[in-house]
């Protein structure tokens, strides 16, 4: 049986839960408590996105009834409230990925933006025919394409470490793909499809006895488990707001002081520069020289908001409650003839993928959702992951701090009842 990650201890925030209700923290859940084709909704997609809680839904609200201005420049109390939150959301973010300055935290829109920013970078400044680039074969499209961009624009060619069946990198080839030319390492901190907790601290310690820098998605990881970017080593850390209980379109690009000044601008416009003349411009210190523009305030408001909330809950708790989760789920999904499990890996987040005989995973999701069961289909924006299995797509249910052991028997036994649906 599938083992979820173990975490190291965590810090929690006063006002822990004293035992994990579940129960409890689903009140915090509007979204959560909805019929769907006339039955009780059962989200199990939480690694596409995550609900909300009430606190970042009222966070949000907040700022636009009462603190509704642009921030940094205006000689008014609601800009300066406004410029407030958002710096207190800076802060908080530093604090989470346990940062040695706010000035390492770059808001963006997505994990997606993060690593677009990060390859630009590289390809204006460090790139050159012949580099090469280190990718996963487990990689997110958003930590693929970006990359392709970058070498088709200096000449410089990948390289990819592969995984074997169960869904483990193979370390053992690391060495070897880190040559001379490598410029970069780009990996996930945990597949968005087979759930792996990669060893991204030991691909750092290696890529770093080269000299070689290393960006880390960390998309999948922060909803499960506590991450210090100092003890990982990174260079880079990227994650998306909405997939810890965040709003959409806020993120995060975490850089050491060295690594970002190392970067040139990735866009133009204000509040990234210091001076501007048409013949020249001087830019602003990080992390404001990568913020062109007005910020998604709203959202750096409500990150900061679901944030805190994950702080209450504690890692911890949720790593506990998300193993049992893993475990009813693997060892139910076992049981169903004709189910094959995709990523066996020992250590995992709470992430299932697998197929159903010869039915088309779009096809069994459709038939899901018709008894209120969410979950996702297809090949996850990770389309190296699926071929690796032979297969066109995958099925995927993926678990979070809100669902319940209910949710997922109820999911086992809505399976089964499609698996009879198809055999008619």
């Amino acid at each position: 049986m599938m083992a979820a990650v173990s975490t190291r201890p965590a810090e929690r925030a006063t006002g822990d839960l004293p035992r994990y209700d579940v129960g409890a923290l689903r009140t915090a859940f509007p979204a959560l408590h909805q019929a769907v084709h006339g039955q009780p909704l059962v989200y199990l997609d939480n690694g596409a996105t995550t609900q909300k809680p009430r606190a970042v839904i009222d966070a949000v609200v907040s700022y636009y009834t009462t603190d509704c201005a642009n921030v940094h420049r205006g000689a008014y109390l609601l800009s300066e409230r406004a410029t407030l939150r958002y710096d207190a959301a800076r802060h908080r973010v530093a604090e989470f990925l346990h940062a040695a300055t706010d000035q390492e935290i770059v808001f963006v829109r997505g994990a997606t933006e993060a690593i677009n920013l990060v390859a630009a970078g590289f390809a204006r400044s460090r790139l050159q025919p012949g580099d090469e680039v280190l990718l996963s074969e487990m990689e997110h499209h958003s930590n693929i394409v970006p990359w392709q961009l970058a070498c088709e624009a200096t000449g410089a060619v990948i390289k990819v470490l592969p995984f074997d069946d169960q869904g483990v990198l193979e370390l053992d080839r690391l060495d070897a793909l880190l040559g001379p030319k490598t410029r970069i390492v780009a990996v996930t901190h945990v597949s968005n499809v087979l759930g792996t907790v990669n060893p991204v601290a030991e691909i750092v310690r290696r890529a770093h006895a080269r000299g070689i820098p290393v960006l880390v998605d960390g998309a999948q990881a922060v909803p499960h488990l506590p991450v210090d970017v100092q003890a990982l080593g990174c260079d880079y850390y990227v994650f998306s707001g909405h997939k810890v209980y965040g709003p959409t379109g806020i993120g995060v690009l975490y850089g050491t002081a060295e690594a970002l000044q190392a970067l040139p601008p990735y866009q133009g416009g204000g509040d990234m520069v210091r001076t501007v003349t048409f013949p020249k411009t001087t830019y602003a210190p990080i992390p404001s020289r990568f913020e062109a523009g007005t910020p998604d305030i709203a959202g750096a408001i409500g990150l900061k908001a679901a944030l805190d909330f994950v702080a209450t809950v504690g890692f911890d708790a949720i790593a506990d409650h998300e193993h049992r989760l893993l475990a009813l789920a693997s060892h139910a999904l076992a049981a169903i003839p004709e189910v094959r499990l995709v990523g066996t890996a020992p250590g995992k987040a709470s992430v299932l993928a697998f197929t159903l005989g010869n039915v088309h995973p779009h096809d069994l999701a459709t038939i899901l959702d018709r008894q209120g069961v969410a979950i996702r289909a297809g090949h996850h924006c990770a389309q190296p992951v699926v071929k690796h299995y032979g297969v066109p797509a995958v099925a995927r249910a993926s678990f979070a701090l809100y669902n319940t052991e209910a949710e997922v028997s109820f999911f086992a036994d809505a399976l089964v009842k499609a698996q009879e649906i198809f055999k008619r």
